[in-house]
């Protein structure tokens, strides 16, 4: 292996954030359409596929994971058939085992919620690494620590190429650099972090499994000691983070001007 390869920063995997309840959209984000009527989770998917076209430095064939909280939201045939090799799948959200007893032990027996419930983004992305890992037979503590997850939530018109290309050279940094305590980037403007869109290191995952198994769920407390926040372009600036139908005209309009 050459030091080229050995210092760059590569994709395992990527996981499409499908899952939320979207109450002020009033629909859920993954299945609004774009003004070409394109569903937002084939737009992310179509988009995702073309990372194959990247070296990865690894399996180009990188699973390509949708977290939507059991809502079985389909993937459009023909994205499928355009490139059958690809490992296209559901994911169920990660359940820590004293979770799992407890709904063993209750009956449900109650209406379910219209709210759509959800146990957070966090076991979305632990049930990602746990998968991307196992797939790779990866011990992810101590191997490839250049492996990365890309994280790509339903809020957000970003294609996962842009994503990717801006995000990869930072994460070869860090390789670089050995900094082993760098294992989350994420996008930021001067105003907010996006967690929700960024690379999380494989090695991450035994601390995001003990953190969700001490029954914690919140986002930003966790991944704080292990952030690099990278500025976006400000033609991105409203291409994400849209949660009512309004945001979500503009976000369309600003994807049309690029």
């Amino acid at each position: 292996m050459t030091d080229i390869i050995k210092d760059s920063a590569h994709l395992a995997g990527v996981v499409i954030l499908a899952g939320g309840a979207s109450t002020r959209m009033g629909a859920a984000k993954a299945q609004l359409r774009l003004p070409t009527g394109e569903h937002l989770l084939n737009y992310h998917v179509r988009h995702t596929l073309n990372l194959a076209t990247f070296d990865t430095g690894n399996n180009k064939d990188i699973p390509i994971m949708i977290a939507d909280n059991g809502r079985g939201f389909d993937v459009d045939s023909a994205l499928k058939s355009s490139q059958p090799q690809a490992a296209i799948m559901h994911i169920a959200d990660y359940t820590s085992a004293d979770s799992q007893d407890k709904n063993q032990n209750e009956k449900i027996n109650k209406k379910i919620d219209d709210k759509i419930k959800t146990g957070g983004a966090l076991v979305a992305i632990e049930s990602a690494l746990q998968t991307v890992i196992k797939s790779q037979s990866l011990n992810a503590l101590t191997e490839n620590q250049s492996l990365w997850l890309l994280v790509i939530s339903c809020d957000s018109l970003i294609p996962a190429t842009d994503l990717w290309q801006k995000l990869q050279p930072i994460a070869t940094q860090i390789t670089k650099k050995q900094a082993a305590d760098k294992k989350v980037i994420c996008l930021a403007d001067d105003s907010h972090l996006y967690p929700l869109l960024g690379l999380y290191r494989l090695s991450l995952e035994p601390d995001l499994k003990a953190y969700i198994d001490n029954g914690a769920r919140r986002v930003m407390p966790f991944i704080t000691p292990y952030l690099q926040a990278v500025s976006f372009p400000n033609s991105w600036q409203y291409l994400t983070n849209f949660n009512t139908p309004t945001d979500f005209e503009r976000a369309c309009h600003s994807l049309s001007t690029l």
